[in-house]
């Protein structure tokens, strides 16, 4: 299910931001053996943690407020479409939502609307989106983030959110890393 929604979400509108999802889903797929019964929902997640970027995804639902603020507004519509609250709660906090909340002026709604994930399961998910590049490929955290700040000028919300959040991602990546090597 959750790879299909991703794809009718993501695949026409927006190809390039599917080809990060597919990379996304991929990278959440080796962590099968870390996660173990928890694998199936990080992947999920991974499918879906980009659909609030979609342009069609308010078609959906008149009722769905878009802020503008992707993790905020893929986890409503997956709560509008019944989905797991597990699975919403990682969408919502996923790779830094929380400091880009701040920057936006949306902290309080995003705390008041999701419980925050187990810290494992936010460190998965910022794993597997901070080492796929936005086509998909695999790459170290530093060149993500280096990728990303290219992207947006320094003003911008998402440069100053990477800016500050860039040693809490850095750790999340490390942290997934290190329980890998553990596993073999």
């Amino acid at each position: 299910m959750a790879r299909e929604l991703a794809r009718e979400l993501l695949e026409q509108p927006l190809p390039r931001r599917w080809a990060h999802t597919q990379g996304v889903a991929e990278q959440a797929r080796s962590l099968n053996e870390v996660l173990g019964d928890e694998a199936e929902l990080l992947e999920a997640a991974a499918w879906l943690h980009d659909i609030g970027y979609s342009p069609t995804l308010h078609e959906y639902s008149a009722d769905l407020r878009l802020t503008g603020f992707h993790p905020l507004d893929g986890a409503r519509y997956l709560r509008l479409i019944n989905a797991d609250e597990g699975l919403c709660s990682i969408v919502a906090y996923h790779s830094g939502a929380t400091v880009e909340a701040e920057e936006r002026g949306l902290y309080e709604e995003l705390d008041e609307a999701f419980d925050p994930p187990p810290a494992h399961l936010l460190e998965a998910i910022t794993y597997a989106d901070m080492t796929t590049g936005p086509d998909g490929t695999h790459l170290p955290v530093e060149r993500r983030l280096s990728e990303i700040l290219e992207r947006y000028k320094p003003g911008d919300i998402v440069h100053r959110s990477i800016t500050r959040s860039s040693p809490e991602l850095t750790a999340a990546v490390r942290a997934v890393e290190k329980r890998l090597a553990e596993v073999g």
